[in-house]
């Protein structure tokens, strides 16, 4: 079964790419050649996505999503512009990809009577270990 971020590939049109010089590695051409890459994908308005999956994505981002909902990704590990474009779309698919699983259901469970046993006798513990740090002779 194919993953669901490929069976919905996200179209090129709502992909935007911004380079810039990156830092690091690269000799004579780190402060010439624009090879870091900044890709924006505006999720709210993306046509590709389902509502779900959007607000999921927008859980995931975190702080890679600015105040008007767009998801920037920087991508700079590579020398090259073209391989350093590939990285941030790979890192946007694998994010939508995640955001396509639905979240499981927590399955709200009860304490077990052992456990409720065990946590009120470290209360006792606790509780009798902490009665005989008194000052000295007031426990008599």
């Amino acid at each position: 079964m194919t993953p669901p971020a490929m069976r919905h590939p996200i179209p090129p049109g709502e992909l935007a790419f911004e380079f810039f010089r990156a830092s690091g590695p690269g000799g004579q051409n780190v402060n010439k050649v624009s090879t870091a890459v900044r890709l924006r994908f505006d999720v709210g308005r993306s046509p590709s996505l389902p509502a779900t999956v959007k607000e999921r994505l927008r859980r995931l981002a975190g702080n890679r999503l600015t105040h008007e909902g767009i998801l920037t990704i920087e991508a700079r590990r590579f020398r090259t512009q073209e391989q350093n474009r590939e990285d941030a779309v790979d890192r946007l698919l694998a994010l939508i990809e995640k955001a396509w699983e639905p979240p499981r259901h927590r399955r709200p469970t009860k304490p077990t009577e052992a456990s409720r046993q065990r946590r009120l006798e470290a209360k006792k513990h606790r509780g009798a270990a902490k009665r005989k740090r008194g000052a000295v002779g007031e426990g008599e």
